[in-house]
């Protein structure tokens, strides 16, 4: 049996039209908040699946901890799609971690990533339906780097897309970069997906996002992760415009944290 010693921080996905939390993503951090990449370093093909089992169950017992009960706002958990089986079998636990917490599987929301090499779609697309008939929220994350993309959307719809932060970086500064996510907000739209931009740290970024019609948005400008506790959300009109080398500083700071995120 493979032991993890793992815990979770937590980043807001905000809701800027209310300005409120629409949703907590649960970040792995070893138990005493060591960084993503130096836990998943100890990550094995063959301990994948107790570790994605892991993740569900300290995520939802870290998250009611933190006081999620009283946000009214969902958690988004990270998945691996290689590690599940069967999506019935492999998602009790998480309903036993659920029913045992008091936390409504309606305000679930599972992430993956097409960072991941998808040996069977039709394995990936299988695991979304079921999901989503058990009522539970699904997403693409890092949508427009890695694997798939626009070919993997074809296949399966999920409720919302991730936009990875390659495609919003300096967004404001770029056309090119302004037309390719403007289209994909509008396909999006178009299907009936909500779009979460994520890795946002400029005012100019997310005012950029904000004409577009993004809704949901996520980054280190609105609240950096914090570890087994639910920061408080900072919306630009309520702070100082970032400047360009504390920029800097919070992309340094989040490459060594992140570790590309669970």
């Amino acid at each position: 049996m493979h032991e993890f010693d793992i815990s979770m921080a937590f980043q807001p996905i905000v809701d800027v039209e209310t300005g409120k939390p629409f949703a907590y993503e649960a970040l792995v951090r070893g138990g005493d908040g060591e960084g993503a990449i130096e836990v998943l370093a100890g990550v094995s093909e063959e301990s994948r699946y107790a570790f994605d089992q892991k993740c569900r169950v300290a995520a939802i017992e870290g998250a009611v901890a933190a006081g999620i009960l009283d946000t009214g706002a969902c958690l988004s958990i990270n998945f691996l799609p290689n590690a599940v089986y069967s999506p019935l079998a492999c998602i009790q636990l998480t309903l036993k971690t659920a029913q045992a917490t008091g936390f409504p599987t309606e305000r679930l929301i599972f992430e993956f990533t097409e960072n991941e090499p998808m040996i069977d779609s039709d394995h990936v697309r299988g695991i979304i339906e079921a999901y989503q008939q058990l009522g539970f929220g699904t997403a693409i994350d890092d949508f427009g780097a890695g694997y798939a993309g626009l070919g993997l959307l074809a296949k399966f719809q999920t409720d919302y897309l991730k936009l990875d932060m390659a495609l919003i970086r300096d967004l404001d500064r770029s056309m090119p970069q302004r037309m390719v996510v403007e289209g994909v907000v509008r396909m999006a739209r178009s299907l009936g997906i909500g779009v979460i931009a994520e890795g946002i740290e400029t005012v100019a970024e997310f005012e950029a996002l904000r004409k577009m019609g993004v809704r949901y948005i996520q980054g280190y400008l609105l609240a950096r992760p914090e570890f087994e506790s639910l920061p408080s959300i900072h919306l630009p009109s309520e702070r100082i415009i970032v400047d360009t080398a504390e920029v800097s500083d919070l992309r340094q700071d989040r490459q060594s944290a992140s570790g590309g995120g669970r």
